[in-house]
């Protein structure tokens, strides 16, 4: 079973945050994009000669790791016959905490988008601007809700659903008022309405527009104002041409923003936050349900992987947990912890500091595993998918109220 799309960004999105932080002592970090046809033999080539040149660099320390980080690149790549169908970003260098204690470390990432061209790079930092790139929606909707007492603008983008901006329009009801004549009262009226509308409109565009450059748009709101709205075409021609519905919603200001999302669910099919809104209410549907096909929290979950009960498994993506593996290096007994970054230093101690239950002694070899790699890792065993829930959006804050960690299951669990 292929990795599902959420835990291939997931973890792009974490190694570009890490990478982004790491500073070398000199121009000795190395960043290599490499496209998708590119032969390999012809990358070895040019890094070659780059080991070379990087023979006149006068600073010995620097030298030698330039050096050493190219010798490791290449013999990266010597275990491809070519690149993946995307090609591949390699970020190789020598880093550490102190002078002289730098290691030459190596990452490699089959990114989520082609690689467009050839790029070598050496420099302080390992450049992440083209990953970062890759990673932003192409598809981009803007969302409008509009009635005559108020209006709201949204943008949707993969797992993020943003209302920069709503509106009240200040026009009053349609009773008479203090004897002024009905048809008086209704020119009146109807010039505010205008005048909204050229606000809303003006908003749009900026928001819409210059800003966010939406691929398509969706109007919606209560009663006829939207449609009066879109014939008075006040609404910039680009924006109408990507209109992609008009659809009737109970509200206007941002709660209207949410409905029509609601309402939209069809046609944004494929859109993230869609599905993530999907996922999670069919999980509070279950977990709600006496008998119902869902469990939450590690234990629980791991139980139904190792059961091979686990339909879906779902994990909140700021979790940010590790399970910690010690291994007793005289009689191989092996005990596990899991710990959010914060405390794993802390653990990995405790775990060192209590004697091996089964012969006593204190050496242990210890590793680390971000806890989604292991959930990844069982759930590949008995074919079932791993999603990442976004901890931005609505549905993500109350799927962390059940601990970050749940599963739909194929059977009940007794």
């Amino acid at each position: 079973m292929s990795k599902s799309e959420s835990v291939k960004l997931y973890k792009v999105r974490k190694l570009i945050s890490e990478l982004a932080s790491k500073e070398g002592r000199g121009t000795e970090l190395v960043t290599l994009y490499v496209p998708p046809k590119k032969p390999i033999h012809e990358v070895i080539a040019n890094l070659r000669e780059e080991w070379g040149t990087a023979g006149n660099i006068k600073s010995d320390t620097t030298r030698n790791h330039v050096q050493d980080a190219l010798v490791k690149a290449m013999q990266r790549l010597k275990l491809y016959r070519e690149p993946p169908d995307n090609g591949l970003v390699i970020f190789c260098g020598a880093l550490g905490d102190n002078p002289g204690s730098e290691v030459v470390n190596i990452w490699e990432i089959e990114p989520p988008k082609p690689v467009r061209a050839y790029t070598y790079q050496c420099d302080d930092h390992f450049h992440v601007e083209m990953l970062k790139e890759m990673l932003r929606e192409e598809k981009v909707f803007g969302l409008l809700v509009i009635d005559s007492s108020e209006s709201a603008i949204g943008i949707l983008s993969g797992d993020s659903l943003e209302i920069p901006d709503d509106m009240t329009s200040g026009i009053s009801g349609k009773t008479r008022k203090g004897g002024q004549s009905a048809r008086r009262y209704e020119r009146g009226r109807e010039m505010e309405l205008t005048y909204f509308y050229h606000r809303v409109a003006e908003h749009a565009t900026k928001i819409l527009l210059e800003d966010a450059k939406v691929t398509g748009l969706i109007v919606g709101g209560p009663g006829p104002t939207k449609e009066s709205f879109l014939k008075s075409e006040l609404l910039n021609y680009q924006l109408r041409q990507k209109i992609i519905a008009v659809l009737d919603t109970s509200y206007s200001g941002r709660e209207g923003i949410r409905e029509l999302v609601e309402k939209a669910t069809d046609i944004l099919q494929g859109v993230r936050l869609v599905e993530e809104k999907k996922l999670v209410q069919r999980f509070l549907g279950e977990v709600n349900k006496q008998g119902g096909l869902a469990v939450y929290g590690l234990p629980r979950v791991i139980e139904a992987l190792q059961k091979a009960n686990a339909e879906v498994v779902l994990v909140s993506d700021d979790l940010d947990t590790f399970r910690i593996t010690a291994k007793c290096k005289k009689c191989d007994m092996v005990k596990q912890e899991t710990a959010q970054t914060r405390n794993k230093v802390q653990k990995i101690q405790e775990m060192m500091a209590e004697p091996c239950t089964k012969c006593g002694s204190l050496d242990y070899d210890v590793s680390e595993k971000d806890l989604v790699d292991v959930l990844e890792e069982m759930a590949f065993q008995v074919g079932s998918k791993v999603e990442m829930i976004s901890s931005g959006t609505e549905e993500g804050n109350m799927f962390k109220t059940f601990g970050g960690v749940a599963a739909l299951l194929r059977y009940r669990q007794s």
